[in-house]
């Protein structure tokens, strides 16, 4: 989800630890922490040399 609350369509990156930490208002070390927690629901993948980007939408979630 962005800043105001709406999942991005799938394939949209995902900001980088510093772009989140100063869109969120929240620490460097914070936002590096939800990225794996974000890869391991599934919400995100992560492409060496990429960066990440927004999965898939999983089968059990209602599209918005």
């Amino acid at each position: 989800m962005n800043a105001a609350g709406v999942r991005p369509p799938p394939g949209t990156r995902v900001p980088s630890v510093v772009e989140m930490s100063a869109e969120f208002g929240i620490a460097a070390s914070t936002a590096q922490k939800a990225l794996p927690h974000l890869k391991s629901e599934g919400l995100i993948r992560a492409e060496v040399g990429l960066g990440s980007f927004v999965a898939k939408r999983p089968a059990s979630e209602p599209s918005a």
